[in-house]
């Protein structure tokens, strides 16, 4: 779900970690347990790895140990700002065969979601994302793709492209009010539009993240409380 799953949709990008989406029950954490043993894996930061943290939306971090996978980071989530819930998430996926092994990536729509944060690199690699969807698929799109297009495409230029092709469905207004603009063909609009937007999702996404960030510096003092006392 992070930037591997970019990697395959074909937004390069160079990642160290490989970001994982998981169903949170009990029974699954035990395969994943196994399966971060044969890696030799162990959490390098807080929370631990406790199905209640990743249930409020906490990421787990691990570090590989396995010589195969040296110092290989993974992080494990299953619970995400403005993301569907990971039953619907797998219904939703993308399949792929790569060297005889199959892999599941979140679907597309659902990535491009999952990397709207607060962070900078996030919203290049949402950008790139859909362009390289768009560009692929523009000669004969799908009605799901012209209305993903509508609803995340970031270049003012390809979304009056868009618009001078396509109708947008009435529906979508609501969902992204920039669009009423292109009636306009104004591009310095949409530009200042597409900045406000942004400015919006990276607010939420801080305000979002600022209960979990404070429970996570409350079980860093204790972590590093119980260190102290061990080693006195």
């Amino acid at each position: 779900m992070g930037g591997q799953a970019c990697v395959f949709y074909g937004a390069a990008e160079f990642s160290r970690d490989t970001d994982l989406a998981i169903l949170a029950s009990p029974e699954n954490l035990g395969r994943l347990q196994k399966a971060l043993g044969d890696l030799k894996a162990e959490v390098i930061a807080v929370p631990p790895f406790d199905l209640k943290y990743l249930r409020k939306g906490h990421a787990i971090h691990f570090r590989c140990n396995h010589a195969e996978a040296l110092g290989m980071r993974v992080d494990v989530m299953t619970k995400m700002r403005g993301v569907a819930p990971f039953v619907k998430l797998w219904t939703r996926r993308t399949t792929i065969e790569v060297d005889g092994s199959t892999i599941d990536l979140m679907g597309l729509p659902d990535l491009v979601q999952a990397k709207k944060t607060q962070r900078d690199k996030d919203w290049p690699m949402i950008r790139r994302l859909v362009e390289v969807n768009y560009f692929a698929n523009r000669e004969t799109p799908t009605k799901d793709q012209i209305r993903f297009w509508f609803l995340e495409l970031r270049t003012p230029q390809l979304l009056l492209e868009l618009v001078g092709q396509h109708r947008i469905p009435t529906q979508l207004f609501q969902q992204r009010p920039l669009l009423k603009a292109l009636e306009m063909a104004d591009e310095s609009l949409l530009t200042k539009l597409l900045t406000e937007e942004e400015h919006q999702i990276r607010a939420a996404d801080k305000r979002y993240w600022a209960p979990l960030k404070k429970e996570l510096e409350t079980l860093r003092h204790a972590r590093l409380a119980s260190t102290q006392r061990n080693s006195s």
